[in-house]
């Protein structure tokens, strides 16, 4: 990138640049937010000499996606092949004087529409007053008042039009807004990244850009027909069917980037080729679909909002990439679900996720011509670690990876044996009422146990929404209980799929807490035996 050029500018230059389509507003600005008045006080501060900042302009021939005209008036597109000047500091001000010389109706998000041209300057105003510029003149004389469109564009008509008295003030006032001198700084010759970042900084007190942010505006390529937001929100549609629409977009360019260039961190994502991740984009969603196909039907995970990880994706859709999406032999599956559970029980993509996942990708290469990978961290499934990593949350992948245990179980109700509706928007908190408590936390507490234990995943079955917790309240299972077992006649068959069994075995029928809780730790335990390939330096027992 050049070294930035600073320059000068009278607004016949910027107003030029405008109307011929080369000054723009790319797509990761926000909306002209300033109201009318917001924008009288600039002008005001313009017609009084004071300065109004610098404007800084990214000059490039960089198509970017969903450019957008200067308070979103209809302007002419910028010519083919020649330069245009993105706005990076000054949308704010630059539309707030183009909107208010020009007398323009802007059109705002919700649809509606401000005009413009009801900015006035106040010809009996003394130029000490507070404000000269206003947008309310109904206490004002007829001919006393202005608008800046006929201040700007207005000739020796002006005379006719206004009082002799009022002559030299329009002709000192029109010239200051003709001859204003605006600074401004041109950055040139820069990528799309370094663009954006210059953007960040500048404006600190908003919102960073994301990754997505930028990489949508650097693929968008019009010639075919592609636009990366677009495809996602397309994505995210159809995913929303399989109850899988939570999966956010920085996981689909992880899952482009290491499909592309084996690696996933900002940096690599940011280099990747605009032609080579367009053209690629088609077959890496093919296998991002087959990977979330293959969560649902062989994992069981029925919601991406159980997935431990959604990261968890980018590995997987790899697979399904270099495997032309088809579904693994039975070695790949072996090995793909051995390393999905120590990816889980190691909690290894807790942190340093994108470094970790170019980590895995050399597994996965692996596993695509059955060989078994290597691993270095060690899992531990005896009974202490789950007990000690058991507290009861929804936002740690260790117990989503225990969930998606209970889910693979296909859980039925208790009281009809229907199966039950597992939704995204029922899991995402620990106190949803999808989540239930088998041994009451009302009941627990009165005996003295402590919330660790209370609010643990042995204590936890995923239920249906109707299952009544203000009738249950502080009932021991024993009691609360009964009312299934009399509506239920397959409550056993029922109750295993909540890795609930024998209700004497299981301390149920004593409502013996300690017992339940240590079978059901038990059951946790052998489920994840048989989900791993045992290995010397693993902790089983």
């Amino acid at each position: 990138m050049e070294q930035p050029s600073t320059d000068h500018g009278k607004i016949n230059r910027i107003f030029s640049d405008i109307d011929n389509g080369v000054i723009k507003i790319p797509q990761f600005q926000r909306e002209f937010v300033w109201s009318i008045e917001q924008s009288a006080q600039l002008i005001d501060s313009m017609l009084k000499g004071y300065p109004i900042g610098t404007f800084i302009f990214w000059k490039t021939k960089e198509e970017l996606r969903s450019v957008r005209n200067i308070g979103n008036i209809q302007l002419p597109e910028t010519p083919k092949g020649d330069f245009v000047k993105y706005i990076l500091d000054g949308q704010q001000r630059i539309t707030s004087i183009y909107a208010a010389i020009k007398g323009v109706l802007v059109k705002r998000s919700n649809d509606k529409f401000d005009d413009f041209s009801k900015i006035y300057v106040n010809l009996q105003a003394a130029e000490e007053d507070e404000y000269i510029v206003t947008t309310n003149v109904e206490s004002l004389e007829s001919g006393s008042y202005i608008s800046l469109t006929e201040l700007y564009e207005g000739g020796l008509s002006l005379a006719d039009r206004y009082d002799k008295k009022y002559h030299k003030l329009i002709e000192k006032y029109s010239g200051y807004l003709k001859t204003y001198d605006f600074s401004i700084i041109q950055v040139q010759d820069a990528k799309i990244d370094e663009a954006t970042e210059i953007f960040s900084r500048l404006n600190v007190g908003g919102k960073k850009l994301s990754v997505f942010e930028i990489m949508v505006a650097k693929t968008y390529y019009p010639e075919k027909n592609f636009d990366l937001a677009e495809k996602y929100e397309n994505l995210i549609n159809e995913l929303e069917e399989v109850k899988y629409e939570t999966i956010p977009s920085s996981t689909l360019l992880q899952s482009i980037s290491v499909c592309l260039v084996k690696e996933c961190t900002k940096k690599h994502i940011l280099k990747l080729d605009k032609g080579q991740f367009v053209e690629i984009f088609d077959k890496v969603e093919d296998a991002f679909k087959e990977c979330i196909d293959y969560f649902k039907s062989t994992f069981r995970i029925p919601v991406s909002q159980l997935l431990p990880y959604d990261g968890l994706i980018v590995p997987f859709t790899y697979f399904f990439f270099k495997n032309k999406c088809n579904k693994p032999n039975e070695i790949q599956e072996k090995y793909l679900r051995d390393y999905f559970w120590r990816v889980v029980l190691t909690s290894r993509f807790f942190s340093s996720l994108e470094q970790r996942i170019g980590q895995d990708i050399k597994r996965i290469d692996d596993i695509l011509i059955n060989k078994k990978p290597a691993y270095e961290d060690k899992i531990d499934i005896s009974k202490n670690t789950i007990v000690n990593n058991g507290y009861f949350t929804t936002t740690r992948g260790y117990i989503k990876g225990l969930l998606c245990i209970l889910a693979y179980q296909r859980p039925l109700s208790f009281g009809n044996n229907a199966i039950i509706n597992i939704d995204n928007a029922c899991l995402k908190q620990a106190n949803s009422r999808n989540y239930h408590h088998f041994f009451p936390k009302a009941y627990l507490q009165k005996r003295g146990f402590e919330d660790f234990k209370i609010n643990h995943i042995a204590n936890i079955t995923i239920v249906d929404d109707f299952l009544n917790k203000r009738e249950i309240k502080d009932k021991a299972p024993s009691i609360y209980m009964q009312k299934y077992i009399n509506a239920n006649q397959d409550i056993k068959e029922t109750m295993e799929t909540h890795l609930i069994k024998d209700f004497d075995e299981f301390g149920i029928t004593k409502d013996d807490y300690e017992k339940f809780f240590d079978s059901r730790i038990e059951l946790f335990r052998n489920e994840l035996k048989q989900r791993i390939i045992p290995q010397e330096f693993d902790t089983l027992d």
